[in-house]
């Protein structure tokens, strides 16, 4: 059950925002919509029809009646409230942490309980330049005669501060050397406000978020002499605060959940709010103990040098904690697939709406359908930046380099797996119980005139296709499958669909045990399972862990190849301890899976897209049951003049066997994996234009040149170990459908061999000739 939230600074934002709270219902449940606005409304529940391109052919399954405005609030930052605080008059006090700040600029709070203006104890902080503050007060109003400051703390670099007061004197340390000395006289006294960790108070409400990690803060009724300081700056946050006159000391061993526990014995338990992100290496770490490329004989858990970190953010925020607005009851025989709830208002005196995507499956009591379609909800989550977006009256075009929408508010949370924190930290971690608008089924990627999508538009591709080709199917999220992964038993074919590049263990293993058994695979997808993401145990946060390998720098030239990414060291999953990051790195091949790996990206725009050349004309997939007509070297997967939508581009996948030759240096101690055996390359994507922005990768995900423009490579595959996977390799693929016939031919061939065969009768389609665009 979610604890009340203490009281915290809220946000209002402008505008129009909602959520469901679940991704995902199933036939028959009930969908709770939580919605802020400040204007007039009116909600409609839809079922996604026909057209991609837009809203008028969506069935409309109920309409709520008008609602009035009502702005929900938010309530940004991430600290630690320690219920049982310090309540006596102190004689003497010392308080001692290790920090890194990760951006200074404004006031930050480390340590104490102190509210401004009229309930100031005591407290470390650092100011707005980066200075280290003590304070000491009589718990009342603030006394400008009670701060000491001293010591300039570098962003991005580890710092241990000590402060002490023996009931006159006050001293200040940074890094084992005193950088500021003062007297106070008291008397001291704590005060009402509340003990906290990374936040201080103002009027009452948490204020003043540390953007930084925390390693061993403690407190001490005594004064730490010269000797024990320099003892505990050497020790580098490893072991406990010791001795009767520990009052406080937060190890923060528990590196997972909302609890942190006081060693002293004086129970001063302490309570995360805002989730803040465990796993953080502290300031004794050794990167050399980990290995870059393998997960093999590292436990970061048993690291004697690795710390515990605890990474506190003043934009943290994973859930709205938003009250319902509606709630509607999904009707038991509504066919699976994509829903919004879509609000209806007036922006700047026109009409507009704002879609609130979810997923609706089968329900529990209907047969399961012959295909199963994999939305890929967890890319979707990954790429949800600025999610209180500033509304618009058109089709949101989103940017390339996923930094968002223009803000509702210019202090709205703004991060996801592609941008960073406030403060500038990777992001690791995004809620579900937030608005996610890049998954309207009308947002576009920029520029908006190549008519190229992700998310849910692209994706739609492939359910409109199937509905108008007769194929019954079931849709589900990538959550579903994390949490029932044998759910793909029940179905003769699951089609991976869209940017699919998020995938938890249980899903991967969930696919594999289903073709292991028989079963059988069509990928639609590029950058197929390259990340691995997991979920806490309430499905409400999805965690991913990018860093940047042991050498790098966080630079531009870094970013090409790795999006923003933390410390080497930090790839471990608080949720599970296990290693995060790309899945050839965390013991798992995708090629193993489903054959291919990936092997690059693009930045340009539509016309950097390329086309399907054939290599096997003669193979069963171009030929039965529906012959296509082509010869070696016809080009499919483009519009019939060859212009857009083209399927290669954006991001795509290449064989072992092709990475290896792209692959001119292998790090020390690794070794090339050898070539999956039976994989049949149909068709070559190839690129004529690529961008310079451009990445193409080797195995190992080095910057290498491409083999004259192959990026893609569609193939037919029999496992070894059992089950049929087809894989188009290419982001693009569901682009082309309702528009390229060949592709649809082979695709209608795939299904055909796969077991599955139209309900209403497939149209047949005379052999195609295809030249090159």
């Amino acid at each position: 059950m979610q604890q009340p939230l203490p009281p915290h600074r809220s946000l209002h934002l402008p505008g129009v925002h909602g959520y469901t709270d679940r991704k995902s219902v199933a036939a028959g449940e009930v969908v709770r919509f939580h919605i802020s606005s400040d204007v007039p409304y009116t909600l409609s529940v839809c079922q996604l029809g026909p057209d991609v391109e837009g809203r008028s052919a969506d069935p409309v399954l109920h309409t709520f009646p008008t609602s009035a405005p009502r702005v929900q609030p938010i309530h940004l930052g991430s600290y630690v409230r320690v219920e049982r605080g310090l309540d006596q008059p102190l004689r003497a006090l010392s308080l001692e942490c290790w920090v890194q700040v990760w951006s200074v600029g404004t006031r930050q709070s480390l340590i104490g309980q102190y509210d401004l203006p009229a309930a100031c104890g005591y407290g470390l902080f650092v100011d707005e330049a980066g200075r280290a503050v003590f304070y000491l007060g009589d718990g009342g109003v603030f006394r400008a005669e009670g701060a000491l400051g001293g010591g300039m703390l570098t962003p991005r670099r580890w710092h241990h501060l000590v402060a002490t007061w023996d009931g006159h004197a006050t001293v200040l340390w940074l890094d084992g050397v005193v950088v500021g000395q003062g007297q106070w006289a008291g008397p001291l006294l704590p005060g009402r406000a509340p003990l906290r960790l990374g936040s201080s108070g103002v009027e009452g409400l948490s204020d003043a978020f540390l953007e930084g990690d925390l390693v061993m803060p403690a407190i001490y009724s005594h004064v730490l002499q010269a000797d024990e300081v320099r003892e505990r700056f050497a020790d580098r946050g490893l072991h406990t605060a010791r001795g009767r006159s520990v009052l406080a000391c937060w190890p923060l061993r528990e590196e997972r959940g909302d609890e942190v526990a006081d060693s002293s014995g004086h129970q001063r338990t302490g309570r995360i709010v805002n989730h803040g992100t465990w796993m953080i290496v502290g300031p004794a770490f050794e990167p050399q103990r980990v290995d870059e490329f393998s997960d093999a004989g590292y436990d970061p858990l048993a690291d004697p040098t690795r710390g515990h970190g605890l990474r506190l953010v003043s934009d943290d925020l994973y859930d709205c904690r938003w009250p319902e607005s509606h709630a509607f009851r999904i009707p038991a025989n509504a066919k699976s697939g994509i829903y919004v709830g879509r609000v209806h208002f007036l922006l700047d005196g026109q009409p507009a709406d704002y879609d609130i995507t979810f997923i609706v499956r089968r329900a529990a009591h209907q047969a399961p359908a012959p295909v199963l379609v994999l939305c890929a909800t967890s890319s979707w989550l990954a790429y949800a930046s600025t999610p209180f977006a500033k509304n618009v009256a058109s089709d949101p075009v989103w940017p390339r380099r996923s930094v968002g929408l223009e803000n509702s508010h210019p202090e709205a949370p703004a991060y996801s797996s592609y941008t960073y924190h406030r403060g500038g930290q990777p992001c690791y971690q995004v809620g579900l119980r937030m608005p996610w608008p890049n998954a309207s089924p009308n947002a576009l990627y920029d520029p908006a005139d190549a008519g190229f999508s992700q998310w849910t538009r692209l994706e739609r591709r492939l359910h409109v296709w199937l509905d108008q080709a007769g194929y019954a199917y079931d849709v589900v999220s990538d959550l579903d499958l994390h949490r029932d992964p044998g759910l793909l038993k029940a179905y003769k074919t699951v089609i991976v669909n869209g940017h699919s590049e998020y995938w938890s263990l249980p899903a991967c293993d969930g696919l594999d045990d289903y073709l292991s058994g028989g079963g059988t695979a069509i990928v639609l997808s590029g950058n197929t399972m390259y990340l691995r993401v997991s979920y806490s145990e309430d499905g409400t946060v999805m965690e991913q862990r990018k860093v940047l390998g042991p050498n790098d720098q966080d630079s531009e030239e870094a970013a090409k190849v790795r999006p923003p990414a933390g410390p080497f060291g930090e790839q471990y999953h608080s949720q599970d301890w296990a290693r995060g990051g790309q899945f050839r790195q965390a013991g798992r091949s995708c090629a193993e899976l489903i054959g291919l790996e990936s092997a690059g990206w693009a930045f340009a725009d539509g016309s950097d897209f390329g086309v399907y050349h054939v290599t096997l004309p003669e193979h069963f997939l171009f030929s039965h049951p529906h012959p296509l007509g082509v010869r070696e070297g016809s080009t499919f997967g483009h519009a019939p003049d060859g212009g857009l939508p083209r399927a290669i581009g954006h991001e795509w996948d290449l064989s072992v066997a092709t990475l290896r030759r792209m692959t001119h240096a292998v790090p020390a101690g690794q070794q090339l994996p050898e070539p999956q055996r039976g994989i049949e390359v149909i068709a070559q994507g190839r690129r004529a234009k690529p961008g310079r922005l451009d990445a193409y990768l080797d195995y190992f995900s080095n910057v290498t040149d491409s083999l004259a423009g192959l990026s893609a490579e569609m193939i037919y595959w029999e496992r070894p170990q059992g089950g049929r996977v087809f894989n188009a390799g290419a982001v693009g693929a569901s682009w082309v459908l309702g528009i390229d016939p060949c592709f649809e031919g082979v695709l209608r061939n795939v299904l055909h061999h796969f077991g599955v065969q139209p309900v209403t009768g497939q149209p047949v389609h005379p052999p195609l000739e295809h030249a090159a665009p």
